[in-house]
């Protein structure tokens, strides 16, 4: 009976870190789409394209957070911050999503933002498109 209990215990918390990361998702879309509606770089149904990109990432084994940018990047805070785990995590999601991109954020950008609205206005221009990576380009 006990391990049913804490396997219950486990699922629980197994789901509630999933919503954690679903919903940076959903807040960063939601800001994106409302408070910008006016001076968005794409059109709206395009950020609700980049939302099931967004909720992919964030289920990714590397993934501790996952946010929808405003210039259409997607960020990523990483668990792992090593060149193997960052490679594994950019090659898995350029495989999945090759007209993306992927904007890994450092740990000094994340105690310098202080909400998800700081993280939206980041720009993705920094990071290789996967397009390139790929040889799409």
């Amino acid at each position: 009976m006990k391990r049913i209990a804490a396997a219950a215990i486990l699922l629980l918390l197994a789901t509630g870190a999933a919503r954690a990361d679903a919903d940076n998702c959903r807040r960063s879309r939601e800001y994106l789409l409302g408070s910008l509606s006016g001076d968005l770089k794409l059109p709206p149904q395009s950020y609700n394209d980049l939302f099931k990109i967004c909720m992919a990432a964030s289920n990714m084994t590397n993934v501790k957070d996952a946010y929808i940018l405003k210039d259409g990047g997607i960020a990523v805070v990483p668990k792992q911050d090593t060149i193997p785990a960052t490679a594994s995590t950019l090659s898995q999601f350029c495989d999945a999503y090759p007209s993306a991109t992927l904007r890994f954020l450092t740990r000094k950008e994340m105690l310098a933002i202080k909400s998800v609205v700081e993280i939206v206005q980041l720009s993705s221009t920094s990071a290789t498109p996967c397009k390139k990576i790929k040889g799409l380009t």
